[in-house]
């Protein structure tokens, strides 16, 4: 049962992305070609939430559910690691039409050839873990 919330936290995720339309691909492929405006104010609001709620962690010194302090550790400032990060994230989702969350929420839809896609992030994530240690980090 301590697992429980997590799933319930899952499918919340899950029945926010279906509603928002973030798991659509046609709605993906409107971000990709500067169309619509959609898939740009989710993820800026996901952005401004997520700063904001990273401002109040730090401002209230907020503890985690363990009560352990919630600790941010400064990331090494490099352009190279952001922009060959971001180029091959962004290369997957404009190539799959679905970033992680989103490709789970596509199977309980029943679009199975996300599983291709989920095949393929599964594959890239392994390639990572083998080649990690020579990637400007």
């Amino acid at each position: 049962m301590k697992g429980l919330k997590f799933i319930l936290a899952g499918i919340l995720f899950g029945i926010v992305m279906s509603k928002s339309e973030a798991i659509s691909w046609f709605r993906i492929q409107e971000m990709f070609r500067f169309q619509s405006f959609h898939m740009y104010g989710i993820i800026g609001t996901a952005v401004v939430l997520g700063t904001l709620a990273t401002f109040l962690i730090k401002k209230y010194k907020l503890r985690d559910y363990q009560g352990n302090p919630i600790v941010f550790t400064p990331k090494e400032k490099a352009v190279s690691r952001y922009l060959i990060g971001g180029i091959i994230f962004g290369l997957g989702w404009a190539l799959t039409g679905a970033c992680p969350g989103p490709m789970f929420v596509n199977i309980g839809h029943g679009y199975w050839a996300i599983v291709l896609a989920i095949g393929g992030a599964i594959a890239g994530t392994y390639t990572y873990g083998v080649i990690k240690d020579r990637l400007p980090h």
